[in-house]
């Protein structure tokens, strides 16, 4: 076959496999989410050992993250089984810090559901508004991820054995503080994206344009 014939080739390259290594990260993460809620729970939260170690598996989990990611994406890996499961991964893993760090007492549980709300109601919407489109993750979005691991690894850590555990302390709420307040204009601006999306998609301008031949 030469050149020429490849290029018109009509067989479809068929897609890539669900097992490959970025979806292994992606289950290993899943598997990671028990793992650091025993460490971060067990005997209360006070054994320090045992904070750091889930400090050490949150850091590990998100690194698997980006690995997946750039892994997925550079060799043509992406699959849908890794749409799914990639984002279920992420929420479980920082559901699961911020439920743990609220049944400690250790940070408020309003801010713990207004979070989880925010995380799982985005994406629920993207899922309802996928027949239009794909709402990709922007600057905002990227920002909030990188404000969430920050201050809930610091909040997983024992900052109570830390030279100066108040500035600490006090850098942590920092972060959260900032961390809350992206999360939630991060969210009232995909509400207004998929709004948008679903009036100006491709299918809705169809179904208008049907709508107005029967009218």
């Amino acid at each position: 076959m030469t050149a020429h014939d490849h290029l018109l080739d009509p067989t479809p390259k068929p897609p890539p496999s669900a097992w490959n290594v970025a979806n292994a990260l992606t289950m290993l993460r899943i598997c990671m989410v028990p793992v650091y809620g025993w460490l971060l729970l067990s005997q209360g939260g006070d054994n320090a050992t045992l904070r750091w170690w889930a400090a050490g598996v949150f850091v590990l989990a998100i690194a698997t993250d980006r690995i997946d990611g750039d892994l997925a994406r550079s060799r043509g890996l992406i699959t849908d089984f890794g749409k799914v499961a990639d984002p279920i991964a992420d929420k479980a893993l920082m559901g699961m810090a911020f439920v743990g760090l609220s049944l400690l007492g250790e940070l408020w549980w309003w801010v713990t559901v207004l979070v989880l709300v925010r995380e799982w109601g985005v994406t629920l919407m993207r899922f309802f508004v996928i027949r239009h489109g794909v709402m990709p993750a922007g600057r905002g979005g990227k920002l909030k991820t990188f404000l969430q691991s920050v201050t809930l690894t610091l909040f997983t850590l024992p900052l109570w054995t830390f030279p100066l555990a108040t500035a600490w302390t006090a850098a942590a709420w920092t972060t959260m503080a900032l961390a809350v307040a992206v999360t939630v204009v991060t969210g009232l601006d995909y509400v207004v994206k998929a709004r948008r999306l679903r009036q100006t998609s491709d299918r809705a301008l169809r179904k208008r344009a049907r709508a107005a031949k029967r009218g």
